[in-house]
């Protein structure tokens, strides 16, 4: 049998029905240095005609605010949220069923006003001194919130006792060798209970230029709370929070989910006068501007799992447990 003939490096990859990344269109190439000088070349051409493309779009869009004509639409970039796998359980604004099930269930009385928020916080047995100063600063962003100290008591007979005593809710944040690693959510007198891990914790003091939070009621933003379990979720945060919030303060307490990851902030919005340039003026001129100030703490959660009724790690029935197994085999499926 004759030789194999081999393929010439100026012949290109073999031709395939989608077309080729740059990676691919060189792979064929058998010389390190070959390859990367051709990977280069044609990098360079795709970014230089990438920029032709851009420019053509800011003329038209130039050329169409100067006619005083709609300008062309924006090209929306493929991101991992943007491809996410379709969820059935997607919650439509004007979804009747799905409002009139929330009208119902255990948070109503708190968006109707009837049950202000009080809420119970403790911490887990022998708390470190990275917890308390955790807890200061949640007091801080919990106006509501009341702190009792552990003393070696079980979370029902802590539920049993918040209940009893007209709390609305009981937060437990948890550490591990002085790391603070997890929040349990328990909704009283029924339920249910969520559970968190929480990672990325930042106090105030590691935050630049942070500020200090004042007695206020904060507003409350939740972000991207899609589906009917993040709903549910969402409701959770916000029954932890009052209703009236204290406009005067400027506060807001953001809960914004991206990829199943809660990302908590508190923030102060600032109304100030500046020397500023607005587009097409030449010269400054005077004109109010706003900008956020963070005042801290700052971390992440991730949902565990949700309980019906309060805390129960022998008997209780779940809602909903992540399962890594099975839940995180594709990067574009979501839950919240």
């Amino acid at each position: 049998m004759g030789k194999r003939k081999q393929r010439d490096d100026d012949e290109g990859p073999a031709p395939t029905a989608e077309p080729a990344s740059i990676g691919q269109q060189t792979s064929h190439i058998a010389n390190k240095q070959k390859r990367s000088a051709a990977y280069a070349k044609l990098k360079h051409k795709k970014e230089k005609t990438k920029r032709a493309e851009r420019g053509k779009r800011q003329a038209a869009a130039a050329r169409a605010e100067e006619l005083g004509l709609e300008p062309p639409a924006r090209k929306v970039p493929k991101t991992i949220e943007s491809t996410r796998e379709k969820d059935e359980t997607m919650v439509a604004v004007d979804d009747a069923e799905v409002q009139a099930d929330e009208a119902q269930d255990e948070f109503a009385e708190h968006f109707q006003r009837v049950r202000p928020p009080n809420v119970l916080l403790t911490t887990c047995y022998k708390p470190s001194g990275i917890m308390y100063k955790f807890l200061a600063e949640m007091l801080e962003v919990l106006p509501c919130a009341t702190y009792y100290k552990r003393q070696g008591y079980a979370l029902k007979k802590i539920c049993e006792y918040a209940s009893n005593r007209e709390f609305t809710d009981v937060v437990v944040l948890n550490e591990d060798r002085k790391s603070i690693n997890g929040m349990l959510l328990i909704h009283l007198p029924g339920g249910p209970t969520a559970h968190f891990k929480l990672s990325n914790l930042r106090l105030s003091k590691d935050i630049k230029h942070h500020g200090r939070a004042s007695s206020h009621r904060p507003e409350l933003i939740l972000n991207n709370f899609g589906t009917r379990l993040g709903h549910r979720v969402g409701r959770m945060f916000a029954s932890i929070f009052s209703q009236d919030p204290n406009f005067k303060g400027r506060r807001a307490v953001t809960f914004h989910n991206q990829r199943d990851y809660i990302f908590f902030r508190h923030h102060r919005y600032i109304f100030e006068a500046a020397e500023r340039r607005g587009p097409g003026e030449k010269e400054k001129s005077r004109r109010v501007i706003a900008r956020l100030q963070e005042l801290g703490p700052r971390f992440t959660l991730k949902l565990l799992s949700l309980q019906k009724g309060t805390f129960d790690s022998k008997g209780g029935e779940y809602e909903w447990v992540h399962n890594h197994k099975s839940m995180d085999t594709s990067r574009r499926r979501f839950f919240l």
